[in-house]
C-alpha cells in the first residue's frame, strides 16, 4: 500500500495568485493537501501566468515555480452561477484561502461570517499586504515596499551604500509560510471543536515580526540597528563575509570556540592572542581593528585553500555561491531538493522542492495547472454534477463569458 502524504486529507480553495500566496499553498500541495486554485477566467487566471521572460499563452516558468501539485479551476465569482458553485465547493472543503488586498474577501463575501452558514468549520485565511484591520488596509503591498516600510533596507547593503533590497522576496515567501501555519493551525482547531474561524494574516506582521532581537534592543535599549560591513552580524566578530586573494568567504564565529580554532587555523598571528580580542565582548568592542587584521590573513590565500583549511580545523564557514553554482553544489542534490515534472510547452521543468518535511518527501510531482484545466473533474467528484448540470452553468456564466 502505498504512504499517505501528511496533508492527504486537507481541502483548500485557493483564491490566490502571483508569489506569496501561491508560495504558502506549494508547501501544503507538496505535504499533500489536495489545493483548488478558483481562477478568474475574467483576468486571464492568476497574473503569475503571464510573468515574463519565459511566458507564453498563459503558461509561465514564474508559475510552474509556484503551483505545482495543485488543480485549477475557473470560476466567476461576481456571477451568480460562479457564486453558487463556490458556496457548494466550501460545503465540502476546510478552507478557503487568499491573498488579496486587506478589504477585498469582506468585498467578496469570503470570510468567516459570509460561510460558515455552508459549514460550520471552514477556516478562511486572507494573507494581504496590511491585514483586514487597521489604516492601511485597503492599500496594495508588495515586498518591495514591505522591506521598506519594515526597516528592513536600512539593514541591508554597505555602510556607505544605499538602502538596499533582498536579493529575493523574503517577506513574500515569509508571509506565504506564515498563512500556510495560520490555516493549518485552523484547520487543527476546526476539527477539534467544529467550529472554524478568520486567520488575518499580512505581509506587514510578518515584516514587522522578522525584526525579532533587533527590535527587542531598541524597544528596551535604543539600539539603532544600521548596515553593517561585509554583511557582518551586528554582535557577533567575526561574522561576515570575508574578501580572499580570489573571490569571497562567509566565515562566523558564533561561539568562542570557533574564534580559537580560527586563530589556530590562521597560525596564530601575535595580534590574534591579545586581550583586545580575547572574548567575545572584547571583539565587539575592538570590532574594525579585528575585521581588518583578518581581512590581510584572509587576502593571502584563496577560497578554495581557506575552505580546505577551515573546514578540517572544524570553524563554520561557506564560499559566496553564484545561484548557478548553489543549484549544483553536491549537498542540494543529497537532499533531494531538485525535482523535475513534464510539461507539454516547456518539456521537463527542473525545479527546486519544498523544504518542508513530515515523513517521506513526495516523490511523485505533478507540473502546475493549465487554465481551469481541472473544472470540470473537481466538480464531477466533489460536487456530483453530471455534463448537463456543468454545461449549464458554463452557459450561465459560471465560467466567465456565457456560451
Amino acid at each position: 500500500m502505498t504512504e499517505r502524504l501528511p496533508l492527504s486529507d486537507v481541502r483548500v480553495l485557493a483564491v490566490e495568485q502571483y508569489g506569496a500566496g501561491p508560495f504558502g499553498t506549494l508547501h501544503l500541495a507538496d505535504l499533500g493537501a489536495e489545493i483548488i486554485k478558483i481562477e478568474d477566467p475574467r483576468f486571464g487566471g492568476d497574473v503569475g501566468r503571464h510573468t515574463p521572460p519565459y511566458a507564453q499563452d498563459g503558461d509561465s516558468l514564474f508559475f510552474e515555480a509556484f503551483n505545482r501539485n495543485k488543480r485549477s479551476i475557473v470560476l466567476d465569482l461576481s456571477s451568480e452561477s460562479g457564486r453558487r458553485t463556490f458556496e457548494r465547493l466550501v460545503s465540502v472543503s476546510d478552507a478557503v484561502y487568499s491573498n488579496l488586498r486587506g478589504d477585498v474577501p469582506a468585498k467578496m463575501r469570503i470570510r468567516y461570517d459570509d460561510l460558515k452558514h455552508l459549514n460550520r468549520a471552514i477556516v478562511c485565511c486572507s494573507l494581504s499586504g496590511y491585514g483586514m484591520t487597521g489604516p492601511r488596509q485597503d492599500r496594495p503591498g508588495y515586498d518591495y515596499m514591505l522591506q521598506g516600510l519594515a526597516g528592513w533596507m536600512s539593514v541591508t547593503g554597505e555602510p556607505d551604500g544605499p538602502p538596499t533590497k533582498s536579493g529575493l522576496s523574503m517577506v513574500d515567501y515569509s508571509g506565504g509560510i506564515v498563512a500556510a501555519t495560520s490555516l493549518l493551525a485552523g484547520i487543527h482547531a476546526a476539527r477539534r471543536d467544529g467550529v472554524g474561524m478568520d486567520c488575518d494574516v499580512s505581509l506587514y506582521d510578518t515584516a514587522i515580526g522578522m525584526l525579532t532581537y533587533l527590535a527587542t534592543w531598541h524597544l528596551n535599549k535604543g539600539f539603532e540597528p544600521r548596515r553593517t560591513h561585509h554583511s557582518a552580524h551586528p554582535s557577533l566578530v567575526p561574522f561576515q563575509n570575508f574578501p580572499t586573494k580570489d573571490s569571497w568567504i562567509v566565515i562566523g564565529c558564533a561561539k568562542q570556540k570557533f574564534w580559537e580554532r580560527l586563530v589556530d587555523a590562521l597560525g596564530s598571528p601575535e595580534w590574534a592572542r591579545s586581550e583586545r580580542f580575547a572574548t567575545p565582548a572584547a571583539r565587539y568592542e575592538n570590532s574594525a581593528e579585528c575585521v581588518r587584521l583578518l581581512e590581510v590573513e584572509l587576502a593571502e590565500r584563496t577560497t578554495a585553500e581557506w575552505l580546505d583549511c577551515l573546514e578540517a580545523a572544524g570553524v563554520p564557514c561557506a564560499p559566496i555561491n553564484s545561484v548557478p553554482e548553489a543549484l549544483a553544489d553536491e549537498h542540494a542534490a543529497a537532499r533531494g531538493l531538485l525535482i523535475s515534472t513534464e510539461h507539454p510547452r516547456f518539456g521537463t521543468v527542473r525545479q527546486v522542492a519544498s523544504a518542508a518535511r513530515a515523513g517521506a518527501p513526495r516523490s511523485d510531482h505533478r507540473r502546475a495547472p493549465s487554465l481551469g484545466e481541472h473544472t470540470r473533474e473537481v466538480l464531477e467528484q466533489l460536487l456530483d454534477m453530471d455534463a448537463g448540470e456543468i454545461d449549464a452553468l458554463a452557459r450561465a456564466g459560471a465560467f466567465g463569458e456565457r456560451e
